[in-house]
C-alpha cells in the first residue's frame, strides 16, 4: 500500500460516519497531512451541515501547517454554490498546495469543475487514488446521478425449500411463518435507517400487517411506500398509525382523506407500474429504497431489472407448499452462515460497475 493510499483509506473510514445521514449527498471523508502526519480530519456529517473539506481544515489547530500540506478527499471537491459554499473555493483560500482526489464527482454541477478550480489555482492535484473503491463506497450516490432513480435493495427471506411462507388468507387468521432469526432481524432493522424509503405491496401489508418501522435499532424510520391499487387496506393497519409519513399508490380516486403523513399518489395499473413509482420517487428527493414484499412485487422488480442489491435469507426450515419465492441467481453472492440461516448478499452487475 502507498502512502496516499494509506491516506485514502482513512477517508473511506471517515465518510463511512456519516453514513444514513448524508442523502441526497455523497459519503466523503478528508484528512489533511503535514509531514507525515494527520492535522486535520472530517466528514460529510449530515445533509445541508459542513462538507468533509470544511470540517477538515477546520479541526487544524495550527493553520500555519496547511501551506505545506496535502489534501485527501474521497470525492471531488465541490465547486457549486447549494447547501454549503464550494469546498474547492475553501482549498484554494486555505492555501493547501496538493489534494489527492479518490474519484471524480459524476453529478453535472461538479463533474471535474472543481478539480479545474483547483489547477487554475495552481494546486497539484492527483486523481484516481483507490478509485474503484470509492466507487463502491458511494454506490448509491453514483447510481442516482447515473440512472435518475433511488438505489434500490431488494430484501426477502426464504425457506429451504423455496417458500417465502404458507398459504394464509385475510380470513384465516394464520400467522406468517418465522423464517428470521433475532440476529437478522436486528440486521434488517439497521438496513431499515440507512434507508428513505421503504416498500411493500397490498397482500403483505394486509397478511402480515407490518409496521415497517427501525425501532429494534438505533436511527431514524423510513418513508413507508404501499401499493394498494383498489384501496383495500382498511384503516385499522400499522402502515396508518402516523408513526412515520407513508405514501400509497392507487389508482382509485376517493381513497382515505390525507392528513397525518399520509399521501395518496394515482398511477396507471394498466402498464408497469415499477418505472413509475421510480421516477415520482426519485422526483420526490427519495434516493434510495427497500423493497421488503410481497413475492409478486419483488418479482417484478427483478423483471425490471430494478434493483442494486438483494439480501436473501435462507432458513433451514421447510414449509412444503406456500407462497414461492422470487427467482434470483445466487451466484457470486457474498455469503454469510448464521445460527440458523444463510444470508445470501447480491450486488446486480448492471450496476456494480458504472463508473
Amino acid at each position: 500500500m502507498t502512502i496516499d493510499e494509506k491516506y485514502m483509506m482513512r477517508c473511506f473510514q471517515l465518510a463511512n460516519k456519516g453514513k444514513g445521514s448524508t442523502m441526497p449527498n455523497p459519503l466523503v471523508g478528508a484528512a489533511i497531512v503535514d509531514k507525515g502526519e494527520i492535522i486535520g480530519e472530517g466528514y460529510h456529517r449530515q445533509y445541508g451541515c459542513a462538507h468533509a473539506e470544511v470540517n477538515a481544515i477546520n479541526a487544524v489547530v495550527n493553520k500555519s501547517r496547511l501551506a505545506t500540506s496535502t489534501i485527501y478527499v474521497s470525492l471531488e471537491p465541490c465547486s457549486h454554490y447549494g447547501k454549503t459554499p464550494p469546498c474547492a473555493e475553501l482549498i484554494v483560500k486555505s492555501g493547501i498546495p496538493k489534494v489527492v482526489i479518490a474519484v471524480t464527482d459524476p453529478n453535472p454541477a461538479v463533474a471535474g469543475k472543481g478539480i479545474k478550480i483547483l489547477e487554475d489555482a495552481g494546486i497539484e492535484v492527483v486523481v484516481g487514488v483507490l478509485s474503484e473503491m470509492a466507487s463502491i463506497q458511494n454506490r448509491v450516490f453514483f447510481v442516482n446521478q447515473n440512472y435518475e432513480r433511488p438505489f434500490i435493495i431488494l430484501k426477502w427471506a426464504q425457506s429451504k425449500d423455496g417458500f417465502i411462507d404458507g398459504i394464509r388468507s385475510i380470513d384465516d387468521e394464520k400467522s406468517a411463518v418465522r423464517l428470521s432469526s433475532t440476529i437478522t432481524s436486528a440486521f434488517v432493522h439497521k438496513l431499515r435507517t440507512e434507508v428513505q424509503a421503504i416498500m411493500v405491496g397490498t397482500n403483505t401489508a394486509l397478511l402480515d400487517n407490518p409496521q415497517l418501522t427501525s425501532r429494534n435499532w438505533f436511527g431514524k424510520n423510513p418513508t413507508r411506500i404501499v401499493v394498494d391499487r383498489d384501496g383495500r387496506l382498511p384503516e385499522s393497519l400499522s402502515v396508518f398509525d402516523g408513526e412515520t409519513d407513508t405514501i400509497f399508490f392507487t389508482e382509485k380516486q376517493d381513497y382515505i382523506k390525507e392528513g397525518r403523513g399520509f399521501k395518496f399518489v394515482n398511477i396507471d395499473f394498466s402498464v408497469d407500474i415499477v418505472p413509475q413509482i421510480m421516477k415520482y420517487l426519485y422526483k420526490e428527493g427519495f434516493y434510495s429504497l427497500l423493497v421488503e414484499g410481497g413475492s409478486k412485487l419483488l418479482s417484478s422488480f427483478i423483471a425490471n431489472n430494478y434493483w442494486d442489491e438483494a439480501y436473501i435469507e435462507v432458513s433451514p426450515i421447510e414449509i412444503i407448499e406456500g407462497v414461492e419465492a422470487p427467482s434470483i441467481n445466487l451466484s457470486n453472492s457474498i455469503v454469510k452462515h448464521y445460527d440458523n440461516s444463510i444470508q445470501y448478499h447480491l450486488k446486480n452487475k448492471i450496476t456494480q460497475n458504472i463508473v
